[in-house]
């Protein structure tokens, strides 16, 4: 065998990008001195991932805790809400606290109704081997603070030590909104104090929507239906509203990126222009992967990858290597093995979905397994690496 590495992921160092900054310059620039320095050498089918951070940042696409205050009374009718529900929101100090902030302006008081023990994306409010050892049910059984305390104790992150009950109570208040937090994995429940209702999960939106219709809410809307309309007094985004959004500061929060496709398409063609080879370029944002500590499922944007080139759709169509060499070709020398185990990637059928030959690769869409390495290299904190080159991905055991 010639070669000796497949799939290769390196962070790309870049500058400082701020808003105004043009990705269809920087970005090219940036790859031609990298290769330039002959530290990376382009192929076709190279993936270029660029993180939403920079991109939102470089659209200038920001929001104050005011705008998003000023949009929700707006959306519900105009004038300060005197009773608003909040269901489900994530536990979060970067995507919900924020949010939490400007939704209690618009409001006299706010009901937050959170799951329990986890909340959507598993970050837990109190140990979940707790509920064992109570008689709460958590599929019935509605709760307020004082039981919750009661029956769970101290309710702090495993991670970062917060009581985001106090914590979420405190935002409240101090927004100047009266606040009532409740507890079930029931969203109707909400109904018993307000009929006007923001959904705030993320991924289990539109059927939380639908109980809480169905259940006679007045008024309900999603984090997708704020700040969701085109406007040059502030950050939008027409899909997904605030979802995706992060803090930026104590007042202002940055949006998830708009126009993603357009940019994707374009820096696609301004990269053959440079190297002349098919470069794929996908926009990422959080990876699809769960902490098996604390059993945190790190997916808190709306999707992956708002955008990519169309050499990214679709799913890996591969063989299990370890179980043909465990069984077809079990007892093989192993330069019969690699020989059998080439040919068979070779004369693979185009569609393995459900052969046994696939048995466990578990194929997943291109881009949530390519954002999910991109997230992985390239961090959320100093490494200062938002640009993710991939190469060999699409290779196989087959391809010198």
């Amino acid at each position: 065998m010639n070669r000796f590495f497949g799939t290769v992921a390196r962070g790309l160092r870049s500058p400082i990008i701020n808003e105004g900054d043009n990705l269809l310059t920087i970005v090219p620039q940036l790859l031609k001195e990298a290769g330039d320095s002959g530290q990376l050498i382009f192929r076709d089918r190279d993936v270029l991932c660029i993180t939403e951070s920079i991109v939102g940042r470089s659209q200038g696409n920001y929001a104050s805790i005011e705008d998003i205050a000023d949009d929700v009374r707006k959306k519900f009718g105009g004038k300060q809400i005197k009773s608003l529900g909040l269901v489900y929101p994530i536990m979060s100090r970067n995507r919900f606290a924020i949010l939490l902030k400007a939704l209690a302006l618009a409001a006299d008081e706010v009901v937050l109704l959170l799951s329990y023990p986890s909340d959507e994306v598993g970050n837990a409010i109190f140990d979940p081997e707790l509920i064992y050892k109570s008689h709460v049910n958590p599929w019935q059984d509605v709760l307020d603070e004082e039981t919750l305390r009661e029956n769970f104790g101290p309710c702090l992150h495993p991670f970062t030590g917060i009581d985001y009950v106090k914590f979420y109570r405190e935002i409240i208040e101090e927004s100047g909104a009266k606040a009532k937090l409740i507890f079930s994995n029931k969203p109707e429940a909400v109904l018993q104090y307000t009929k006007q209702v923001i959904a705030c999960d993320i991924h289990t939106r539109k059927i939380t929507k639908q109980h809480l219709r169905e259940a006679g809410a007045d008024k309900v809307l999603s984090l997708t239906d704020i700040l969701n309309e085109k406007t040059s007094d502030h950050g939008y985004n027409e899909d997904y509203g605030l979802l995706g959004s992060n803090k930026a500061d104590e007042d202002r929060v940055k949006l998830f990126p708009r126009d993603c496709q357009v940019l994707v398409d374009k820096l696609a063609q301004e990269l053959y222009d440079l190297t002349g080879k098919h470069i794929e370029v996908m926009i990422y944002g959080d990876g699809a992967f769960k902490d098996p500590v604390g059993k945190i499922w790190e997916l808190a944007d709306p999707v992956v990858s708002p955008a990519h080139t169309p050499g990214l759709t679709g799913k890996p169509n591969e063989i299990k290597i370890k179980y043909l060499a465990d069984s077809q070709f079990h007892g093989l020398s192993a330069e019969e093995q690699a020989a059998k185990i080439v040919e068979s990637i070779k004369h693979k059928d185009d569609d393995l979905v459900g052969k046994m030959q696939s048995e466990g690769t578990t194929p997943r869409q291109y881009t949530d397994l390519l954002g999910s390495m991109a997230d992985l290299v390239s961090g959320s904190g100093d490494k200062g690496t938002p640009f993710v080159y991939i190469q060999g991905y699409f290779d196989s055991y087959a391809d010198n």
